[in-house]
């Protein structure tokens, strides 16, 4: 059997040179890589009490549906900022060259909820930091954060201290 590390396609210099991109696309076009991308994304959730799964647009949507599906829990989308059609609640964060906005449901989350945040990757921390703190802004506790993979030299571990966070793979650089 393959080892998930082993369906990540590594690109060099790209989107720089001195870049590697881990691109996941090749995950998910093998039913077997997928398959056990979710698989090790739920044995990081065994033991875990929560209410609600939270996916990230897009790529948290990709991991967040299946998890919460096989969970039987409800997934709650954030999304960037115009894409929801109700009352939203809005937070801008820090991107390497400007901000971006990011929007949930103002009644997505209920006050006490206990929330798993889903995503593929931790590279600066930016994004999933955001998702947290729209979650908390309505009362909810983020109880876990999960992704697919993790840069660690991009120190975003270290944005997200105060969170319980796990990656199924973790790569040295960035």
């Amino acid at each position: 059997m393959k080892k998930l590390e082993e369906y990540v396609r590594s690109i060099p210099d790209f989107p720089k040179e001195g870049i590697i991109f881990r691109d996941i696309t090749t995950v998910l076009q093998d039913a077997g890589g997928f398959h056990l991308a979710i698989d090790e994304m739920l044995k990081l959730l065994e033991g875990v009490d929560f209410d609600v799964v939270v996916g990230a647009e897009s790529r948290g949507f990709i991991f967040g549906a299946p998890v919460a599906y096989e969970l039987n829990k409800p997934l709650v989308l954030v999304r960037k900022a115009g894409k929801l059609p109700c009352e939203t609640i809005s937070r801008e964060y820090e991107l390497e060259y400007g901000t971006a906005t990011l929007e949930m449901h103002s009644d997505s989350i209920k006050k006490g909820q206990k929330v798993v945040i889903i995503d593929d990757l931790v590279a600066t921390g930016g994004t999933i930091e955001c998702t947290a703190k729209l979650i908390e802004d309505l009362g909810g506790v983020v109880t876990k954060i999960i992704c697919l993979m993790e840069l660690k030299g991009l120190k975003g571990r270290e944005l997200l201290k105060d969170y319980d966070l796990s990656s199924v793979i973790a790569y040295e650089g960035k």
